[in-house]
């Protein structure tokens, strides 16, 4: 059976088009999954020196759904040492302000993010709201660790949490929309803000990850993966175990860190997904008012 789906559009000139989207009868998907992609960076130990380093762990997850399985999985033991998390939101357009949301009053949850940022001229606010317990889905990502007593925030453009689905795909979900500048400050403010804690370097006026230095943000780099990401559908429950995406993100990761693996979580039942994903558009001109 085939799905026809109707409209009309009027010109600008009068003419009326007849717009047919014809797709294949939609089926259920019996248990959509969705991927997450792990990898350790393990900090190093000089020789003869007892400490270590701190270890970064880098995690690639869809929405707050996929950090949830990945943080139960970690032994308890594991998740009392991490010093703090943060996560991602929303970082690709242009403007000079940031908000770090956390769950609890601050400590060391900024993690120097405020000093890197008046370096590169944003301005980053701190923003904090208590996480609704009675509430299974949490506003944002890091509210998942704090729940489990795991110092976290969220760095986002955004000033408040987006409604249910909201701002999640849609026209204005594509390469214009995204600043590449932007995407680079981010991630020189992240790297920058990380490597001075873990090195102890704040506050020193040390530029870790100096412009024109070997370890600069590559602009290249980042605008690669802008175009890839941009014209790569990536909606996680459509997504197969080896989809080129999750394949792509997993051997950049065993690139940089070691013990890359990918978990295939089932969603739970908050959502229904169908198979149809793709549909041919028919148009055709059927009047015109004008001679």
């Amino acid at each position: 059976m085939v799905y026809k789906l109707y409209g009309h559009l009027r010109s600008p000139r009068g003419s009326i088009y007849k717009l047919v989207v014809a797709a294949p009868e939609p089926k259920k998907i019996a248990s959509p999954s969705i991927a997450n992609i792990q990898g350790w960076l393990p900090g190093m130990r000089a020789d003869g020196d007892s400490s270590q380093l701190p270890t970064i762990a880098a995690v690639a997850s869809y929405d707050t759904f996929g950090a949830t399985p990945w943080l139960r999985s970690l032994d308890q033991r594991l998740r009392e040492t991490i010093d703090y998390t943060i996560c991602l939101n929303s970082i690709g357009s242009s403007g000079d302000e940031l908000w770090l949301h956390v769950s609890k009053p601050p400590n060391n949850q900024q993690c120097g993010i405020s000093s890197v940022s008046e370096e590169l001229g944003l301005k980053v606010q701190l923003k904090h709201k208590k996480i609704n317990i009675s509430n299974p889905r949490v506003a944002w990502e890091h509210e998942q660790f704090s729940r489990l007593r795991v110092t976290a925030a969220t760095l986002s453009e955004l000033s408040a949490a987006p409604d249910f689905l909201e701002s999640t795909g849609g026209p204005f979900d594509s390469r214009e929309f995204v600043d590449e500048a932007s995407i680079s400050r981010s991630v020189k403010l992240v790297a920058e803000s990380l490597a001075r804690h873990i090195y102890g370097q704040e506050g020193k006026g040390i530029d870790i990850f100096a412009e024109g230095s070997s370890l600069s943000v590559n602009p290249s780099y980042v605008r690669s993966w802008l175009q890839f990401l941009s014209t790569t559908p990536r909606v996680a429950p459509f997504l197969s175990k080896n989809d080129p995406l999750i394949m792509a993100l997993k051997k950049e990761l065993e690139d940089h860190t070691a013990e890359v693996s990918v978990q295939h979580e089932v969603l739970d039942g908050a959502f229904t997904f169908y198979d149809a994903t793709s549909g041919r558009l028919h148009i055709y001109q059927v009047a015109s008012l004008i001679n």
